[in-house]
């Protein structure tokens, strides 16, 4: 079973900054990438950046120079800079993942933390 555990969110100034965290919990699994996404009350979600084999990047336009992702094979990071009102929102940790002994991969989500930027 694998589970995706997320931490970080919180209440911060515009201008400030955050850094929000994932862990893959489990065994016998291979990770092909992490994500973050988000979503803002009204809104669709959104990817707001994704990490490839632990190496490779993309980013939504919105947050390029601000947000930085990082991690491994089984941790994410999003190190979000310069934080502006409208990113607020819930994010959400996301990974495609496939169990060990499976043909292909599946969807897992983390339960969302919120971040609210607001003086």
């Amino acid at each position: 079973q694998v589970q995706l555990v997320e931490s970080g969110g919180g209440l911060v100034q515009p201008g400030g900054s955050l850094k929000l965290s994932c862990t893959a919990s489990g065994s016998g699994f291979t990770v092909y990438h992490m994500s973050w996404y988000r979503q803002a009350p009204g809104k669709q979600r959104e990817l707001v950046a994704r990490l490839t084999r632990g190496r490779d990047t993309n980013y939504h336009d919105s947050v390029k120079g601000r947000f930085t992702i990082s991690g491994d094979n089984t941790h994410v990071y999003l190190q979000m800079n310069s934080l502006k009102p409208e990113d607020t929102a819930a994010y959400t940790c996301g990974a495609y993942i496939r169990i060990l002994g499976e043909v292909s991969g599946t969807n897992y989500w983390g339960d969302g933390t919120l971040v609210t930027v607001s003086s």
